[in-house]
């Protein structure tokens, strides 16, 4: 039996991975303006809008994006202008992929974040976010599920994160 060998060059599916450091901002000690990023999920705006709520009288500014997908440039570029960026809301697995990495594109604009996923999603949040370099990133816990709730068990669930996110900025 005859066989003929080719040589060809083949891509390697593992390929090699460097691993990259990001480096996470601090939180400001102090801060007038905040960007709240609302991906338009059922009940982000309400969380947002609670947790917008505790930080005292300070600027906000909503900046609105489509639900599974990224933002654009210009929408990095508005939540980037605040001192402070807050992404809600990570619920399913293609909305807390850009939770995530819309965070990691503002934290690499030197803009800190806060993200909010719901305790189902948060473990896969913060592999996503280690595996693209930030495995400190911070994300902020709310009991899932938010989707299909009344705008009252909403707030409710916000309610109870609002200690976390005052704690994580070291407000009293």
């Amino acid at each position: 039996m005859r066989v003929k060998l080719t040589e060809r060059e083949v891509l390697n599916p593992v390929g090699e991975v460097q691993e990259k450091k990001i480096k996470l901002i601090p939180l400001p000690y102090d801060f007038d303006k905040v960007s709240l990023v609302d991906n338009t999920k059922p009940g982000a705006d309400i969380i947002l809008k609670v947790l917008s709520e505790s930080l005292g009288n300070r600027e906000h500014l909503w900046v609105q994006k489509p639900a599974g997908a990224p933002a654009t440039k210009q929408q990095i570029q508005e939540a980037a202008s605040s001192d402070l960026a807050i992404l809600a809301l990570g619920d399913c697995g293609s909305c807390t992929s850009w939770v995530v990495l819309d965070a990691i594109r503002l934290e690499k604009c030197g803009t800190p974040t806060i993200s909010v996923c719901s305790d189902h999603f948060a473990p896969f949040a913060r592999e996503l976010a280690d595996s693209h370099g930030l495995k400190s990133l911070r994300i902020l816990e709310v009991e899932h599920p938010i989707a299909g709730l009344s705008d009252e068990k909403i707030e409710e669930k916000a309610g109870k994160i609002v200690g976390n996110l005052l704690y994580l900025l070291q407000i009293p």
